[in-house]
Order: C-alpha cells, then structure tokens, then sequence
C-alpha cells in the first residue's frame, strides 16, 4: 500500500436518501396522491394500493444502487397497453416532487431522484394517440383514460 489515503467508497443514492424506509415513506404519500387524482387513479383501478407502492419502492431501490433485486415486470411490459402521454407523466413528476419535499428530502437528493425517474419516460411515453393505437396488444385491452380536467 502505498502513502496515499483510500477514497471513501461513494454512497449510492438509496443510502443517501436512508434506504427503504424512505423510500417506502415517499411512495406511500406519493400513491396516496395518485389514488384520490381525477385522472390519475383510472390507470390504477382493481390495483391493490400497497402493492404498487411495494412494486415501485423495488423498482426504485434497484436504481438507486441497493443490493435489492426488482422481481417485477420489465417497464415497457408492465405499461404497454396503457397510453401515456408526457402531459400525465409531467403530473406524476409534480406528484412525487410535492411527495418528496413532504417527506423533507434534500433538495439535492430530490433532483437526482426525479432525473432518474425521467429517464425511463422514453421507455413508458406515447408520442400521439395514433401511433400508440398501431401497437398490436393482441388480447389485450388498450387503457386510453383521457383528462377528465381537460
């Protein structure tokens, strides 16, 4: 070894943000949000509240560098038969941001949390009804919910 000192080993965002706990604190204020919007709780209805919030803090603890593996579906198979345009993805965003400074993570902490969570809209988003209504969902029922405050 050598006379320099070792770095520290660079914390990942999950531990940063206090691991699950937070997380599961975020999402359930988050989800709380989302089941009570006019729009938004049409794309969850006959879900289970508690399991999306399990399913979502899984999902975000895997990217955030925990050890946890996300059991679920990949994204784009979990959402394909949903149309989801950015105008309800912005909403969503302005949901969890509100979530997460209630819960009084850092600012800092918040932008890194909500750039990770842009970043998989390109797997998710419908650029226009048409080009979303020529996917071919073979059994599957197309979930169109148009904004009720529109």
């Amino acid at each position: 070894m050598t006379g320099a000192a070792a770095k520290p080993a660079k914390q990942s965002l999950f531990d940063l943000l206090g691991g699950q706990p937070t997380l599961e604190c975020v999402h359930k204020r988050f989800y709380d949000k989302i089941y009570i919007h006019p729009w938004l709780k049409q794309f969850f209805e006959g879900h289970e509240q508690a399991a999306i919030e399990l399913r979502q803090t899984q999902f975000m603890a895997e990217k955030f560098g925990s050890d946890m593996q996300y059991p679920g579906m990949a994204l784009e198979l979990a959402h394909r038969r949903m149309f989801i345009p950015e105008e309800l993805l912005r909403l969503r965003q302005s949901l969890l941001r509100e979530s997460l400074e209630e819960e009084q993570v850092p600012e800092a902490l918040i932008v890194r949390w909500l750039k990770i969570d842009q970043a998989f809209w390109k797997d998710i988003r419908n650029d226009s009804l048409a080009s979303f209504s020529e996917v071919d969902l073979k059994y599957e029922r197309p979930l169109i919910v148009n904004n009720p405050q529109a």
